[in-house]
């Protein structure tokens, strides 16, 4: 009875030692495997704040590297567009300076030109006057117009002539108002002591007169 005793308190005791060191085995286990979950689960944060870190940095010089391109081409832009406004304003230069002064004149001289061919369609389709006095006051009125554009004209010619050529026309225009004068009074006495020798006056005056200013234009305007 006592041996029977003994038998059953020894594998009491080896049951027991043998849970306890299952035990101790699981608790290892379970730190084991804790230890490698957290081992691992630190590699993957620390492969993955490198992985972030390399992102985050490829990124970066990834906008750097945008950054200077934009920056290049826009200095690239505004380089070339400085070029081109330097060519365009050459280019302007050019043209400006390809405007003689002799263009300008020309455009003057057509101008004027214009403006004499509107003065005589004008006169053309005046109305017709049937009266002598207002005939002849309607004579007056155009030489009186021509007269002031022969003016203007002069005017414009002493501004593009030379001394020299001034003086040779001033001498010229002298001799072309004694000229036409004369032939006014020449022309008035055919009708000597008729209601019309005032009116042929003045009319031959105003013809005289349209003819010159197209004269002056003409050889002298350049």
């Amino acid at each position: 009875m006592k041996n029977n005793h003994k038998f059953l308190m020894v594998m009491l005791t080896v049951i027991f030692v043998v849970l306890v060191a299952c035990g101790n085995a699981s608790e290892e286990s379970n730190a084991n495997s804790s230890n490698k979950s957290l081992d691992r689960s630190t590699t993957q944060n620390a492969n993955g704040n490198l992985s972030n870190k390399s992102s985050k940095d490829t990124d970066k010089n990834r906008t750097e590297n945008s950054s200077e391109d934009t920056d290049d081409t826009h200095i690239h832009d505004q380089e070339d567009t400085s070029e081109n406004t330097s060519a365009n304003s050459n280019d302007g230069k050019s043209l400006t300076s390809g405007n003689s002064d002799d263009d300008v004149t020309e455009n003057k001289k057509e101008e004027y030109l214009n403006k004499l061919n509107r003065m005589e369609e004008s006169d053309k389709n005046a109305e017709a006057k049937t009266t002598i006095s207002d005939m002849e006051e309607q004579e007056e009125e155009r030489y009186k117009n021509w007269d002031k554009a022969l003016n203007e004209i002069y005017g414009v010619l002493k501004e593009q002539l030379s001394t020299e050529q001034m003086d040779k026309l001033r001498k010229e225009q002298r001799n072309w108002v004694e000229h036409r004068d004369e032939a006014a009074k020449k022309a008035s006495l055919e009708y000597e002591g008729g209601s019309t020798e005032s009116l042929e006056y003045v009319a031959t005056q105003a013809s005289l007169t349209k003819e010159r200013c197209y004269k002056l234009v003409a050889n002298y305007m350049k």
